[in-house]
């Protein structure tokens, strides 16, 4: 899919540095030319002879290269690549970016070129939590860099949490999307994520757990892939993914319509945890005590059911539906059963009960459930989940 792409790979001064060998790698096998930039840094931790034996292109260190500069040398490369590749971006690197330092040979190209820049930050979690870095980090996003990870995990410092360079496979998935080649190009997916807040009065509303963590890391890993995603979610306690179109609402009503509006699709992730009822007599103003001690009476209205009604639609209903369910017990059965009563392609269950700190946590234990079978898939991170069903699902729309 990158066959005649040219990408510039800038490889910073980080252990993950090591990363970049498989990324040479994938890249190679994708059709694409590497040509390796290897900061100072870069050197204490991989070397430019492995760098050029994957890419099988010299590598490139210095700005003061009597032989390169006669040529304006750093001109070219900035100029000659489709695409430009940090991957580590560290704090340093991208603090230049922000900045418009040019000291150094990977510096000077980023200044230099017309293409897009896509980075892969990595960092100890402290450094990338810092101020300074997520003051960089707007600002490069800004300027219209685009961004891949980083992501939690083990850190070889011995911490844990963000900072995690994106896998390999990530990236190029990144890159693929960024050059609009990625396997699901020209597709539509609809993803619908978080919670929805059903009112009370003005003031108090009904919810649930959800942080919508799940449905923003599908929305994302689907656009890397290519895809043009219309992102529908309710009032999540994480940020939309870059690259989407993003729809806000509040309730299962203004969901519901958000998503009809979105259609026609290729496919359809219904990830958000939709209330299944609403307050049937929400006050106009806020309600107060009034002393006798008594709780005020509220009706309940049920609220209309978006996968069922997306599912089983005669005219216009997406090739692919995707329900998730939520389960606190009997996980496997109730979601079977779900996915026969909804009429959609495949449901996503998981376990939410207490003791799993998966609603609202960073990592995720599913089961796919299809007409073929059930496919029970190990506990990872919500991005690693998001990565393998945006996988499933390219793989079942272009077959």
């Amino acid at each position: 899919m990158l066959t005649g792409k040219r990408i510039l790979l800038i490889v910073g001064g980080g252990i993950a540095a090591y990363k970049a060998l498989d990324l040479i790698r994938r890249l190679r096998e994708r059709g694409a030319a590497v040509v390796p930039v290897l900061t100072r840094a870069g050197t204490e931790f991989v070397t430019p002879l492995s760098l050029s034996a994957l890419a099988g292109h010299k590598v490139y260190t210095e700005l003061f290269d009597l032989t390169e500069e006669a040529e304006m040398g750093h001109i070219q490369l900035s100029r000659a690549a489709d695409l430009v590749v940090v991957a580590p971006a560290t704090a340093d690197l991208m603090a230049k970016m922000a900045g418009g330092h040019a000291d150094d040979l990977a510096s000077t190209l980023l200044m230099a070129t017309d293409k897009r820049v896509l980075i892969a930050p990595a960092m100890n979690l402290r450094m990338w939590q810092h101020p300074a870095t997520q003051r960089n980090l707007a600002t490069l996003r800004g300027d219209g860099v685009l961004v891949v990870g980083p992501n939690d995990g083990d850190m070889a410092c011995g911490e844990y949490g963000p900072g995690r360079m994106a896998e390999p496979l990530e990236i190029v998935a990144a890159i693929e999307a960024a050059l609009g080649t990625g396997p699901l190009k020209g597709r539509h997916v609809v993803v619908t994520s978080g919670p929805t807040h059903e009112p009370i009065d003005p003031v108090r509303y009904i919810a649930n757990r959800s942080s919508g963590a799940q449905g923003a890391a599908i929305a994302a890993a689907l656009a890397a892939l290519g895809a043009d995603v219309t992102f529908v979610s309710g009032p999540a306690t994480v940020p939309p993914p870059e690259g989407v179109r993003v729809v806000q609402v509040e309730t299962a009503r203004e969901m519901l319509a958000a998503v009809e509006a979105a259609l026609p699709a290729d496919a359809a992730v219904f990830a958000a945890a939709v209330a299944d009822w609403r307050v049937a007599n929400a006050a106009e103003r806020k309600m107060k005590k009034d002393g006798s001690g008594k709780a005020p009476a509220l009706d309940f209205a049920e609220n209309p059911d978006i996968l069922a009604t997306v599912s089983k639609m005669e005219t216009g209903r997406p090739e692919l539906v995707i329900g998730f369910a939520a389960e606190t017990d009997d996980v496997v059965a109730n979601a079977t059963a779900k996915r026969a009563r909804k009429g959609c392609d495949w449901i996503v269950a998981n376990d939410v009960s207490a003791g799993t700190g998966i609603m609202g946590g960073a990592e995720n234990a599913v089961t796919v459930i299809t007409a073929e079978g059930s496919e029970s898939w190990p506990r990872m991170g919500k991005d690693e989940v998001a990565r393998w069903l945006a996988a499933r699902i390219a793989k079942a729309l272009v077959e």
